[in-house]
């Protein structure tokens, strides 16, 4: 016991491993029922979401810092100096949260759906787990490396194994964008290695460490070396966003993979991305994040209207989800480069949002394609009458996805919007007028879809007897749906764990005088929009006409 107190995170992490070696044993023993292999994933996955609670319970939302920390020296040789590093801060506290929440109900999607090879899903199911947890609590960057390139390899299997019809198609086409961008990245790390260990005698891969050292400038990047490391890290994250245009392989990649790597991948994958530009880009490379903040925000806005138009013709239930995708997530890109309190807060409130909103669509879409073994919306029609719960639990997930007040997907993108109004970044208000379309574009595609599936008269007769969400599908559902409203109805309560990371990536990019041209009257208090939509208070910073800020609780 006291091993996991004082090793939280690597318990946490490494938890789902732990399944994976018995359902091993399971099979070296000659164990062959399929039954007993569900119940072991299962019951692993919603141990590691117990073991991840205490962290919200013990996470100090006052410590500026890392928090849980682990170190052990790793790797000494050959040249390099790895540590064991882990940590989290108001950044990663909620994806962990997120990760493990979604790998329970992914698990419980597939109960009955993944018939053959179920050994060998449910052990990828846990080691994807495993990868994409990793990367959230990494603080060394060949140990962050590892677990994004762990995460590939069982999400590549999930789609072309268990995948439709096309499945090696989008698997290939998967692997290849992502590795395309994870070789940039380690381009990347390495320079970053080299060039710190020159500046300071001292080669580490800290994470910390080094930002620290290039905030102080002990590491001094020439702006053109600056400006190349943000890329080779800022492709690898726009590609698992996607980023307008890398976001090709998402759709093939949604549509072809069974409904738990569906939820798996737009819930905690596409996190990774917009986590990754938060924890590197943002904080290593502000001089060329704010040189490029322009064109970002311009691929982002091209890729929420681009997203919302696209999903409106889709045909197909899977893919206007998807597209759905592209367009919310623009919404994170656009509110991590507006560079301002209410903008960041937003971008990572609309990740959690994002995640159990559309995760939980994806979810639903796949239980009635369980029933009807079809997903064309042109299939469906009157499904209100005979699947009553089902239809209120779409419905709540639908209305949060379009930003209904009261449910989570308003509170990210409101904040979002606020946050780019008021930025001093180029063409501010003209992004925020573009962005608020994407938002009315998708209550179009979202209530089209939700009228021409549960509403209307039943025009095909396998409708009118479809039954209701069973025990299983209620268990599945009921999470995201109930994590939709908590988080719409008391955001604040959820936000206040990030106030001091969202701090100081605001005021490292407020310390680059490149994106802070002459700036709007601010007042001698400003107060964050984030408390402004709930009573309650929270962790602001006052802002003073001198620019110097003070922490008030």
């Amino acid at each position: 016991m006291e091993f996991v107190i004082h090793h939280l995170l690597t318990v946490i992490v490494f938890m789902p491993t732990v399944g994976v070696v018995i359902l091993l044993l399971h099979r070296l023993f000659g164990g062959k029922s399929e039954a007993l292999m569900r119940w072991i994933a299962l019951w692993v996955a919603v141990i590691t979401f117990i073991l991840s609670l205490p962290l919200i319970a013990g996470f100090d939302r006052l410590h500026p810092g890392m928090q849980f920390v682990e170190r052990v020296p790793w790797i000494r040789s050959f040249g390099l100096n790895v540590d064991y590093y882990l940590g989290i801060d108001g950044l990663s506290l909620w994806l962990i949260i997120l990760t493990t929440v979604l790998t329970v109900v992914s698990i419980l999607s597939g109960w009955r759906v993944i018939e053959h090879h179920v050994r060998e899903f449910l052990i990828f199911m846990l080691l994807l787990e495993t990868g994409v947890l990793g990367v959230f609590v990494s603080l060394d960057m060949f140990l962050f490396y590892l677990f994004w390139e762990i995460m590939l390899v069982p999400m590549y299997f999930l789609i072309g194994v268990w995948g439709a019809e096309r499945r090696i198609y989008a698997a290939i086409k998967f692997i290849i964008y992502t590795m395309a961008g994870s070789v940039l990245m380690l381009v990347a790390i390495i320079s970053l290695y080299y060039l710190n260990a020159q500046a300071t005698g001292q080669p580490t891969f800290d994470l910390v460490r080094i930002t620290e050292n290039l905030r102080t400038g002990i590491l001094h990047l020439d702006p053109r070396v600056e400006f190349w490391l943000f890329l080779g890290f800022a492709l690898a994250f726009f590609v698992k966003v996607p980023l307008f245009p890398l976001h090709t392989w998402l759709p093939d990649a949604h549509v072809e993979a069974p409904t738990a790597g569906s939820v798996m991948l737009a819930g905690v994958l596409l996190k990774m991305g917009t986590y990754g530009l938060l924890r590197f880009n943002l904080p290593m490379f502000p001089h060329a994040a704010a040189e490029l903040t322009t064109p970002i925000c311009v691929l982002a806005i091209i890729g929420i209207i681009y997203g919302a138009l696209v999903a409106m013709v889709q045909p197909d239930l899977k893919k206007l989800v998807a597209y759905s995708s592209v367009s919310h997530m623009g919404f994170v890109v656009l509110g991590t480069f507006a560079h301002t309190e209410q903008a960041l807060h937003g971008a990572i409130f609309q990740m959690l949002s994002h995640g159990l909103a559309t995760g939980g669509l994806f979810l639903a879409v796949g239980v009635i394609y369980e029933r009807r073994h079809t997903r064309l919306i042109a299939e469906f029609g009157g499904l209100g009458q005979s699947m009553p719960v089902y239809t209120g639990m779409v419905g709540i997930l639908a209305l949060a996805s379009i930003g209904l007040p009261l449910l989570s997907g308003f509170v990210g993108e409101f904040l979002v919007l606020v946050g780019t109004f008021t930025s001093p970044i180029e063409h501010a208000r003209a992004f925020t007028a573009l962005a608020a379309t994407g938002m009315i574009l998708s209550a179009a595609y979202i209530l089209w879809m939700f009228q021409r599936v549960f509403f209307g008269e039943i025009t095909h007769p396998e409708n009118a007897t479809l039954p209701d969400v069973n025990g299983r599908e209620k268990a599945t559902l009921l999470p995201t749906v109930a994590l939709v409203i908590v988080l719409g109805v008391v955001p604040n309560w959820f936000m206040r764990k990030m106030d001091m990371t969202v701090l100081a990536l605001e005021r490292r990019m407020a310390g680059v005088a490149e994106i802070h041209q002459p700036r709007r009257e601010l007042s001698d208090q400003r107060v964050s929009a984030s408390t402004a939509l709930v009573n309650g208070q929270s962790v602001t910073e006052e802002v003073t006409a001198d620019g110097n800020g003070t922490l008030g609780n």
